[in-house]
């Protein structure tokens, strides 16, 4: 072979090997470039699945509140509806009552909120016929230790059970309804401590 051959092998050689070496050291930075690129890609993936997971997380226990929440406003709506149909029945009961056991539990009210002076007391038409003739005269018996008075009012309203008191311009609603909505809160209670305790 000529030198002048030999020098051209020389330099290809040469160059290939450069070429190698360079190619070898950019497939080095290529995978290195690319671990990072893995690595990095893992990172942002890990971070993105903890991102997601808690924003997950935040829904299923937004969900679970407001589950709860509808849960309780349920069994709260139930408590009413039975706390309420339970004051209905006692009023349909009160109301119903045998002519006697209305009597006494009338005379037993009267004692109760009759006020120590004298005043009339008013019923319904349908409570009127069917007090006894001496009503006035047990009525007054029972006021006698508190020092008041009542009369029988000719008059008569429109009410569905109990009486109403009047003193002068003053007049005390004795009625079922009215006794119970004024002790509404307290009946409650003790209905939803009997029913659910």
């Amino acid at each position: 072979m000529s030198g002048l051959n030999k020098l051209v092998e020389q330099i290809i050689t040469t160059a290939r090997d450069a070429a190698d070496a360079k190619l070898a050291e950019a497939r080095r930075q290529a995978e290195s470039i690319i671990l990072e690129a893995e690595e990095r890609a893992r990172q942002e993936s890990d971070i993105i699945l903890q991102e997601a997971n808690e924003k997950a997380s935040d829904i299923i226990e937004r969900a679970k509140s407001s589950a709860d929440l509808q849960k309780r406003r349920a069994i709260l709506s139930a408590k009413q509806q039975i706390i309420e149909g339970t004051m209905k029945k006692t009023m349909n009961t009160l109301k119903s009552l045998p002519k006697e056991e209305y009597i006494d539990l009338i005379l037993r009210m009267v004692s109760r909120y009759a006020q120590p002076q004298c005043g009339s007391i008013i019923f319904s038409k349908r409570d009127l016929e069917r007090l006894p003739a001496d009503f006035e005269r047990q009525l007054n018996e029972r006021l006698k230790s508190n020092g008041g008075s009542l009369t029988l009012s000719s008059e008569n309203r429109q009410i569905d059970g109990g009486f109403v008191l009047v003193y002068g311009d003053i007049e005390e609603n004795c009625t079922f309804e009215a006794i119970l909505s004024s002790k509404y809160d307290i009946l409650q209670d003790k209905v939803n401590d009997f029913l659910f305790a």
